[in-house]
C-alpha cells in the first residue's frame, strides 16, 4: 500500500496531473464542474475545475482552455496520455453543477451549473470516455478531492455531509 506524500491542488480554471501516491484537489465547486479522467491500471489522475460549458462563449481570441468544457477536457486527456495513460483505459468521475443562486426569471445564468454537467457529458461522450460515477446537482457547494491509488473520490459538500464515490 502506498503512503499519501502529497496533495496537488487545482485552482478554479486550471486542470493537472498526478500520478500514485499524490492525491489532487479542488474546491469551490458551484455551478463549476470538477472533473476527474484517470486510467486504474497506471494509478494516474487528470482534474480540471471547469467554470464554464463552450470555449465559443469566450470574446477573447486567446482565452484559458482549461476555463471551458470542450477544451479543458481535450488537454486534460492530452496530458494524460503525455504522462502514460492510454486514453482507452480512461474513465471519468464528476462532481459540482450546483445551481447556487435562485432567479425570479429564467435567466442563462441561472442554469449554468446544468449547462456544465450537460457540457461535460457530451464531450466524454464524444471521446467516447465513460462516466463511471457523479454527484451533481443541487445548491450547495463542494470539494473534492482524487486518490489515484484507491481510485475514490471524496465529495465534501458545505453544510450537506461527505461522500465517497
Amino acid at each position: 500500500m502506498s503512503r499519501i506524500v502529497e496533495t496537488v491542488k487545482v485552482g478554479i480554471a486550471e486542470l493537472d496531473v498526478v500520478k500514485h501516491d499524490t492525491l489532487i484537489r479542488t474546491s469551490g465547486l458551484g455551478s463549476c464542474v470538477g472533473l476527474v479522467l484517470y486510467d486504474r491500471s497506471q494509478e494516474i489522475a487528470g482534474m480540471a475545475h471547469i467554470m464554464l460549458p463552450d470555449s465559443t462563449l469566450s470574446k477573447e481570441s486567446s482565452f484559458n482552455r482549461a476555463k471551458y468544457a470542450d477544451t479543458a477536457i481535450d488537454d486534460l486527456v492530452d496530458k494524460l496520455i503525455g504522462q502514460g495513460a492510454k486514453k482507452f483505459r480512461l474513465t471519468a468521475k464528476l462532481a459540482g453543477g450546483a445551481q447556487m443562486f435562485q432567479f425570479s426569471t429564467a435567466s442563462d445564468m441561472g442554469g449554468i451549473g446544468s449547462r456544465n454537467v450537460a457540457a461535460v457529458k457530451k464531450k466524454l461522450s464524444q471521446l467516447t470516455i465513460p462516466v463511471e460515477s457523479e454527484d451533481t446537482g443541487g445548491n450547495r457547494g463542494r470539494t473534492i478531492e482524487f486518490n489515484p491509488t484507491t481510485s475514490l473520490l471524496h465529495i465534501r459538500t458545505v453544510y450537506g455531509g461527505e461522500a465517497t464515490i
